[in-house]
């Protein structure tokens, strides 16, 4: 899909998702089925995701982990893709350097880092070390809400 100025415009005004398809298309002098039919294929394709998005610092009983992970295998993308269906992943991103992976995982009372570890993360044979970063504090992060 072709991402042009007027899609970038449009993500942009998206940043408050409440902004309604009417006010987009006044502020940019478009119609607002242009703003419809851009937003809907724009999440048609996958580019686009309207949601509402928490400070994980703000939830109480719940941390943000930044999971660094090296595999046994070079099949990256694939096994990127398996760690995204596991509880409590909120992002996995193909990366450089020391680690293969890295992962923002949500964790609360019911999925903490050990139940994370021992009943998802063991799911994904191809695993063969992982570290992990707990989040004290953050800025400007804000996060959907999965658990």
């Amino acid at each position: 899909m072709k991402i042009d100025e007027t899609n970038i415009a449009i993500i942009k005004h998206l940043r408050d998702g409440r902004k309604s398809f009417k006010a987009i298309a006044d502020e940019l002098s478009i119609t607002e089925n242009t703003v419809r039919a851009r937003v809907n294929k724009l999440m048609e394709e996958k580019v686009l995701d309207i949601a509402g998005m928490v400070d994980p610092g703000s939830l109480p009983g719940h941390q943000l982990a930044i999971v660094g992970v090296k595999l046994n295998t070079m099949n990256l993308g694939s096994t990127a893709l398996r760690f995204t269906d596991l509880k409590g992943v909120i992002s996995v991103s193909v990366v450089t350097g020391r680690y293969d992976l890295i992962m923002q995982v949500l964790l609360n009372e019911e999925l903490d880092l050990l139940k994370f570890y021992t009943r998802e993360v063991t799911k994904i044979p191809e695993v063969q070390e992982v570290e992990t970063f707990i989040a004290y504090q953050n800025y400007n992060v804000r996060v959907p809400y999965i658990l």
